[in-house]
C-alpha cells in the first residue's frame, strides 16, 4: 500500500486564483468556492481541519481525536465538480451541516459522547462561530442563485466520509450489511422527482471498478443526507439535486490518520465518471424543471 499522513495529503488542494475565498482568518480562508461553467457542483464541508485561536483555547479534545470525526481528504475529490466548495474549518468550531441551533456542539450527546470543551466557551466565541456559519449559507445561496441564472437545474455533490472502526485500531471493521463503502443520502429530497438523475448516478458509480472489483454502492443506510441538504432542498426544491455521499474510510486508516494514495485516486476517478453519467443526464433533459 501507498500510504500518505492525512495532514500531509490535505496540504496538496489546489487553489485556483480565480477562487472566491471565504472570511480571512488566521491560517488562511474558513472556505473557498471555486467558480466554473457546468451545473455539478461538488462540495466537501467536513474536510476542515483549522480552528480560530480563540476557539482552541477553550477546547479539550485533542487534535487525533477531532481529525478521527472529521472528513479528511474529501476535498480532494471535489475536482469532480464544475464548481466546488471547500470548507476548511472544522467541523468541531462550527458544524456546517447541522441546524444552527446545534452546529456548536456544546452538549456530549450531539458529539459521539465526546466533550469537546474544557469549559463552555465564552458567548464572543460562540457568537462569531454563528455568525460565520451565517455567512457561509449566505455565500452558497448566492452562488446557487448566480449558476441558476444559467442553468436550469444543478447537481450538488454533498462530499463526507464516515468511521467503521469505532471499536479502536486493533478491531475488526464493523458489519458490512450496515457499512456500505459508498452510501448515497437521498432523504431529504423529492425522490420521485429527481428518480432519473439519482438512479443514473448511482448506477454509474456501481459499473465503476476499485481495485478490480465492483464498489458497494447503496442507498440510505448509514446516512440519509444532514441540515445542508436538507436546506438546499428547501430553498430549491426542484432546481437543485443534492446526493449526500458518505465514503467509508476504507481508503484510510482512520486510527493512525494514513490514506493509502491510489486508492483515493482509484475512488476519485470512479466518482468523476458517475459525475460525467449524471451531467449526460442533466444535459438530455435540459434540466428537470423546465
Amino acid at each position: 500500500m501507498v500510504a500518505g499522513s492525512v495532514n500531509d495529503l490535505s496540504r496538496c488542494r489546489s487553489h485556483n486564483p480565480e477562487a472566491w475565498p471565504g472570511p480571512e482568518r488566521r491560517g488562511g480562508p474558513a472556505w473557498s468556492f471555486e467558480i466554473g461553467d457546468g451545473p455539478v457542483v461538488a462540495s466537501a464541508i467536513h474536510s476542515g481541519h483549522d480552528v480560530r485561536p480563540d476557539v482552541a483555547e477553550w477546547m479539550e479534545i485533542s487534535d487525533s481525536d477531532r481529525l478521527r470525526e472529521e472528513d479528511p481528504l474529501t476535498g480532494f475529490w471535489t475536482s469532480v465538480g464544475d464548481s466546488s466548495i471547500q470548507v476548511y474549518r472544522s467541523r468541531f468550531e462550527m458544524d456546517l451541516n447541522r441546524p444552527r441551533e446545534k452546529a456548536i456542539a456544546i452538549d456530549p450527546r450531539d458529539c459521539w459522547g465526546r466533550n469537546v470543551w474544557r469549559e463552555r466557551p465564552p458567548r464572543r466565541v460562540v457568537e462569531q462561530s454563528l455568525a460565520q456559519y451565517d455567512r457561509f449559507y449566505q455565500e452558497v445561496a448566492a452562488l446557487l442563485d448566480g449558476l441558476l441564472e444559467r442553468w436550469k437545474s444543478i447537481l450538488v455533490l454533498d462530499l463526507h466520509s464516515y468511521n467503521y472502526r469505532r471499536g479502536g485500531p486493533g478491531t475488526a471493521g464493523d458489519s458490512m450489511v450496515e457499512n456500505p463503502e459508498i452510501n448515497v443520502g437521498t432523504g431529504t429530497m423529492d425522490r420521485a422527482f429527481w428518480a432519473a438523475l439519482v438512479d443514473t448516478f448511482a448506477a454509474a458509480l456501481r459499473r465503476q471498478q476499485f481495485r478490480k472489483r465492483a464498489l458497494d454502492v447503496r442507498e440510505n443506510v448509514k446516512f440519509m443526507g444532514g441540515h445542508f441538504p436538507g436546506w438546499l432542498h428547501t430553498r430549491y426544491p426542484r432546481r437543485v439535486c443534492v446526493l449526500s455521499l458518505e465514503f467509508k474510510k476504507f481508503f484510510m486508516d482512520e486510527w493512525r490518520a494514513t490514506a493509502n494514495i491510489h486508492a483515493l485516486e482509484e475512488l476519485r476517478i470512479a466518482l468523476r465518471n458517475a459525475t460525467s453519467a449524471a451531467r449526460s443526464e442533466l444535459t438530455r433533459q435540459g434540466g428537470p424543471a423546465r
